[in-house]
């Protein structure tokens, strides 16, 4: 499948404590019920009460196995399952007070209309690509800064879609499909606003995938590099290869040719990692709007 096909994935508030963080992340489908407004009746775990004697009773019926046994296993069984389902009810309780808690703190790909999730996951997908590259993890693009600023990055950018996709729906409700003559007028300015907060994260998204470009540029030209360095641990075996098989004078030219090709990959690798460092730079420009 396409990747740019997927739906983005739950995105999660990166100021929250790590251990809560996890908590969240572990559980979308609670997220999903707290989201919903569902709430755990304690009622449904007394199903197995009457369930499972039932079936012990057929066991009984059908089988001919003596009474005292069957009630013996209904016992233990009743035991084992409540104290299952009583773990289960109480964690799953637990974590659905936490989605209910920090309702504010994550956003769900449900909570986006279509075209704000493709948004947000151009945004992730360009985070991936940074935070995955040789040169970040050589920490040749600041590293640590990354760490902190493309999460809240796309966190931003992913509360802004939220409420944009809830205005989007509820404009759609407000203003009817066919407007009387002589209010559309009255009409236009509230459409305009949306356009403009969806132009606006849109380019958001575009600087972010800007950045995430030249990091790729940087990364091809750093491995290039690498190969080249490799190359130059070699440089005295190339020397005595050309000294012991050309004239001097031709010599002379493939050493110059071997020492100019060296110092044009070292520059164009430093013009990359400073084009991906300017790319940064006006990513995490503070917003005018």
């Amino acid at each position: 499948m396409d990747p740019r096909a997927l739906p983005p994935r739950l995105v999660i508030d990166p100021s929250l404590p790590p251990d809560l963080s996890v908590e969240l992340r572990s559980s979308p489908h609670v997220l999903r019920l707290a989201r919903s407004g569902w709430r755990m009746d304690s009622s449904r775990n007394l199903t197995w009460l009457f369930v499972v004697p039932g079936l012990l009773l057929l066991l009984w019926m059908t089988a001919g196995t003596a009474p005292a046994v069957v009630t013996a296993v209904a016992a233990a069984a009743i035991g084992l399952l409540r104290w299952l389902t009583g773990a289960y009810h109480r964690d799953t309780r637990r974590k659905l007070r936490l989605a209910y808690e920090h309702a504010d703190r994550y956003i769900l790909p449900e909570d986006l209309d279509y075209p704000c999730q493709v948004l947000l996951r151009r945004a992730q997908r360009a985070a991936e690509t940074i935070l995955g590259s040789r040169v970040h993890r050589a920490g040749l693009i600041d590293t640590i800064d990354n760490r902190v600023t493309l999460p809240e990055e796309v966190w931003q950018i992913a509360q802004r879609l939220r409420k944009l996709s809830a205005m989007h729906a509820e404009h759609s409700k407000i203003v009817p499909k066919e407007l009387p003559t002589g209010l559309q007028d009255a009409f236009k300015p509230y459409s305009t606003a949306l356009d403009a907060a969806w132009t606006s994260l849109s380019k958001r998204v575009r600087n972010l995938e800007q950045y995430a470009k030249q990091v790729v540029k940087a990364d091809k030209v750093f491995h290039a590099h690498q190969r080249l360095e490799a190359l130059a641990a070699r440089t005295p075996d190339y020397q005595a290869l050309i000294a012991d098989t050309v004239r001097d004078d031709l010599a002379r030219a493939h050493l110059k040719e071997l020492t100019e090709q060296a110092r044009h990959a070292r520059e164009l690798f430093e013009e990359s990692i400073h084009e991906a460092r300017r790319a940064a730079g006006e990513l995490l420009r503070p917003p005018h709007a």
